[in-house]
């Protein structure tokens, strides 16, 4: 097993407290930021100059292209374009290369906050109350974004730098696609291992379900020889949502998956959008549904999308209306599979251990529900991946919140997980001018 030498340890979390207000503040300036997805450039250029200016690491920003990653497997098929979404990846170079090369990585995208009128106080403006930090995005994922940069920066502050290659990448559109990650490692931005702060309670996360997007099209007019019938569009919606409800409960009756097969309902599905209508006087006549489902290990997305298609074409047999106007079913945005990782591996042990040396004992296992950035290192690069990270609620709810002494816990435990791994060498006098540590 991995371990960092004690004395290290100790200096480095007194960087960390003694660090506390700084990191705090940077922190809630990432929350001013209404880094909404498809947005997010005034906060990566925030974040670059911070990394070369503060940590003075190697900095690369660049926008993904659609057409250098359209063809990957992992890739999402999307109807936006990147322009105004940047890759942040600040790099430090260790005398050990490659070795044990450590990424962490986070998005910086966060989801609407509308209903902003319903929300206590401003979404963008964050605010502190009995021990939590409330805004959009302070915990999902904010937090973590910090604690990771702030680990590093209290490694350095101390006087140490990692002998491997370490890197703090920055990715846009986890919230639609996960197509910023994809087109960092692309990039060749990979490493043996990494670390996704995800907001799930100091928990290591061991697996994964994997997340598709629909789209439901369809009409409520028919031809006849005298002109034509119609019926209520919105009416009709409501047939197909049964019918999505129908199909979901039954995937769920269907999960064997001995991670997932002890949960209620490891499959969730989210009608999101509903648009059907123009004038309150006009029967309306065309209907949209949106939404997202998941797929547990096991299944593909491919699959997915051939049940589903079958499943509503029988469904709505016995309709009146859809069972000779079906509508029409197509995918876009999350096109994501579902991973699982061996909980036993070395990144998990050192990272048990980690958390062992600042929480106590190990950190409890848990599944997802959704699905993150972690499964591109797991199914297309040979990395391990973990998503661990502070405790937080009502993620893509109103009043987001992050609890704040788990934050700095979870700061201190990147440190230790990122010494042990990568191993920590004393800062020359000449490496101590070109970084500056005293800033």
């Amino acid at each position: 097993m991995i371990t960092a030498q004690n004395t290290n340890v100790n200096e480095i979390h007194k960087e960390i407290e003694t660090s506390w207000n700084e990191q705090l503040e940077f922190l809630k300036e990432l929350i001013r930021y209404k880094s909404l997805s498809g947005d997010e450039r005034p906060i990566q250029q925030y974040i670059a100059h911070y990394l070369q200016n503060q940590l003075h690491m190697h900095v690369d920003r660049f926008q993904p292209d659609i057409e250098s990653i359209a063809k990957h497997p992992g890739f999402s098929p999307v109807e936006w374009d990147y322009e105004n979404s940047d890759v942040v990846v600040g790099s430090h170079y260790g005398s050990e290369g490659e070795n044990n090369a450590l990424i962490f990585q986070g998005h910086t995208d966060v989801v609407s906050a509308e209903p902003v009128s319903l929300w206590n106080t401003d979404p963008y403006e964050p605010t502190e109350k009995d021990g939590r930090l409330y805004g959009r995005g302070a915990a999902d994922m904010k937090a973590g974004l910090a604690a990771m940069v702030f680990a590093y920066r209290a490694i350095q502050k101390a006087g140490y730098q990692p002998k491997s290659n370490v890197m703090l990448q920055f990715v846009p559109d986890e919230e639609r696609t996960g197509n910023g990650a994809l087109a960092a490692l692309e990039a060749g931005y990979t490493g043996k291992a990494a670390l996704i702060p995800e907001p799930f309670g100091l928990k290591a996360a061991y697996a994964q379900v994997g997340s598709m997007w629909f789209r439901v099209r369809y009409d409520t007019v028919r031809s006849t020889q005298d002109g034509h019938v119609q019926c209520n569009a919105i009416e009709k919606g409501q047939v197909i949502i049964d019918a999505l409800k129908q199909f979901v409960r039954h995937l769920n009756g269907q999960v064997t998956h001995p991670a997932f097969k002890d949960q209620e309902e490891p499959i969730e599905m989210n009608i999101g959008k509903f648009h059907s209508g123009d004038f309150e006087s006009n029967e309306p006549v065309v209907g949209t549904i949106e939404g997202r489902i998941g797929l547990v290990p096991g299944e593909t997305v491919k699959e997915r999308k051939e049940s589903m298609r079958a499943f509503l074409r029988e469904a709505l047999q016995s309709d009146d209306w859809f069972c000779d106007h079906l509508p029409h079913i197509e995918f876009y945005g999350f096109h994501a599979e579902p991973t699982e990782s061996d909980d036993q591996s070395q990144l998990f042990q050192a990272l048990d251990h980690a958390h062992e040396e600042v929480i106590g004992g190990q950190p409890k296992r848990r599944t997802l529900p959704s699905t993150t950035d972690a499964r591109f290192f797991q199914l297309y690069y040979d990395s391990d991946a973990i998503c661990y990270g502070p405790e937080g609620g009502n993620f893509h709810e109103i009043d987001e919140w992050v609890d704040l002494e788990s934050v700095k816990q979870v700061t201190k435990v990147y440190a230790n997980l990122l010494s042990s791994w990568c191993g920590l060498e004393k800062i020359s006098e000449a490496t101590a001018e070109e970084v500056d540590v005293s800033k």
